[in-house]
C-alpha cells in the first residue's frame, strides 16, 4: 500500500478483475454439475454411475474451493512460478477431500480451471485483452516449460493415480500431457463446439450438451478407462460420435436420445469425468468472453452517446 495509505485505483480495478475471474470459475463448475443429461455423471436428476457421490457432494466440494480460484488468479497476476501454483492446487485438493470425506469430485478441475485462472490473472495484471487464444498463449508462455517438464517426468516414474495408471496401460494421453500441449481438446474441440451451437441459436443447456458430446468423442478420458477399460473408452467415444452424426442437439428428440445414452453408461458404470472438467473450463471461457463483449458494447455505446452529445473532441 502507498505511504499515504491510499489504495491506487488501478489496484482496485485489478482486484475486481481477479474476483470476477474466480466467481466465473465457481459458476462454471456449478453449471457443469446441474447440466442434464450428462451421460454417466452426477447431476441434480440422479447420481449417474456413482454410488459414492451425489450433487450435494459436489456442492460441498465447490464450497471448499470457493477461495482457491481467486488465489490462483492472484498468483498469476504476481507471475508466481509453477511450483507455487502447484502448491496452491495441492492445498485445494486436500480441502476438497476433507469436505467430501475423501471423494474425488473436482481434482481435474482444480488442475485445469486453476491454471486457466492463473493465466487470466496474468493477463489482467498486464491489462491485456482476454480471449481464448490470449489465455492459451499466456498459459504456455508463462508455465508451458514447467508443464512439459512435469509431463516428461511423470512418464519416467511409476504412475501414482488411477488416471495415470490407465493412461500408461492403454497408451492414452494423460491430463498432464494434455496440459503440456496447451489443452488442445478444450481450445480446439469443446469451446468451438459450445460457441458454434450457441451461435446457431440453441439454448445454453443444449449447447453445453453438444459440447460435452463433442468432447467425449475425442478425449482420452482416463477416468473412463479406469472404470471401463479400453472397451469402455471406445464405447463412450462411439456413442458420442453417433449422437453427433445423427444431428446432435439439432434432433427433435435429442433430449431422449441423450438420456438413453446416459442409461447405457450407467449400466456399464462408465463415468467420463475428464470430459466434464473440460466442459466446465469451456463454460468458464465462454462466460469470460461474454463479459468482455458486454463491456466492449457498453464502452462503444458510451462513446457513441458522448459523440452524439458533442462531448468528443474533433
Amino acid at each position: 500500500m502507498p505511504a499515504d495509505g491510499m489504495v491506487q485505483p488501478h489496484l482496485i480495478a485489478l482486484d475486481s478483475k481477479l474476483q470476477r475471474i474466480a466467481r466465473c470459475a465457481v459458476r462454471a463448475l456449478y453449471a457443469e454439475l446441474v447440466l442434464e443429461p450428462k451421460p454417466g455423471l452426477v447431476s441434480l436428476r440422479d447420481n449417474g454411475s456413482h454410488n459414492d457421490m451425489s450433487a450435494s457432494t459436489f456442492v460441498k466440494s465447490l464450497f471448499s474451493l470457493r477461495h482457491y480460484f481467486g488465489h490462483m488468479a492472484r498468483a498469476g497476476a504476481l507471475a508466481h512460478p509453477f511450483e507455487f501454483l502447484q502448491a496452491l492446487g495441492m492445498g485445494a485438493e486436500d480441502r476438497m477431500l476433507g469436505a467430501t470425506g475423501g471423494v474425488n469430485t473436482h481434482r481435474g478441475a482444480v488442475f485445469l480451471l486453476g491454471l486457466l485462472c492463473a493465466a487470466a490473472g496474468r493477463l489482467a495484471a498486464k491489462d491485456d485483452a482476454l480471449s481464448a487464444q490470449s489465455l492459451r498463449d499466456c498459459l504456455m508462455g508463462s508455465w508451458g516449460s514447467a508443464l512439459r517438464w512435469r509431463a516428461e517426468s511423470a512418464a519416467q516414474v511409476a504412475p501414482v493415480s488411477n488416471g495415470q495408471r490407465a493412461a500408461r496401460q492403454f497408451g492414452m494421453r494423460s491430463a498432464g500431457e494434455e496440459a503440456a500441449l496447451g489443452f488442445p481438446t478444450l481450445f480446439e474441440v469443446t469451446l468451438p463446439a459450445l460457441q458454434a451451437t450457441l451461435q446457431a441459436g440453441h439454448a445454453p443447456r443444449a449447447s453445453r450438451v453438444q459440447a460435452f458430446f463433442a468432447t467425449m468423442a475425442v478425449l482420452d478420458d482416463t477416468n473412463t478407462a479406469h472404470r471401463g477399460g479400453w472397451e469402455g473408452v471406445q464405447f463412450v467415444k462411439t456413442s458420442a460420435q453417433n449422437f453427433l452424426d445423427a444431428g446432435g442437439v439439432a434432433q427433435p428428440d435429442w433430449l431422449q436420445q441423450a438420456r438413453t445414452i446416459h442409461a447405457e453408461f450407467v449400466a456399464r458404470r462408465l463415468s467420463p469425468g475428464g470430459a466434464a472438467d473440460v466442459l466446465a473450463a469451456a463454460c468458464w471461457l465462454q462466460e469470460m468472453q461474454d463479459m468482455r463483449d458486454m463491456r466492449d458494447m457498453r464502452d462503444m455505446r458510451a462513446a457513441q452517446t458522448c459523440e452524439g452529445a458533442g462531448l468528443v473532441a474533433a
